[in-house]
């Protein structure tokens, strides 16, 4: 069953009960998302890890291994 045969079925069965309608697919992701990287950020300051940055940084290491060692290399 796909998402919108899903929603669908809620909603007839919403109608039929005189219950609120479900969210429409897809409605909400956004809010999900920012969500998830408040609790991601919330994680790391929890467990004393930088809440913010850590993928550049991380990124950063990445290209800096790789070009030093095709650097050494020559």
């Amino acid at each position: 069953m796909s998402v919108t045969q899903q929603y669908l079925l809620d909603s007839y069965r919403a109608a039929q009960h005189g219950t609120a309608q479900p969210p429409a697919p897809g409605r909400n992701d956004w809010q999900a998302v920012r969500e998830l990287r408040d609790f991601r950020r919330f994680d790391a300051v929890v467990h004393e890890r930088p809440s913010h940055g850590r993928l550049r940084l991380a990124l950063a290491r990445f290209i800096a291994r790789f070009s030093g060692a095709g650097r050494a290399a020559h």
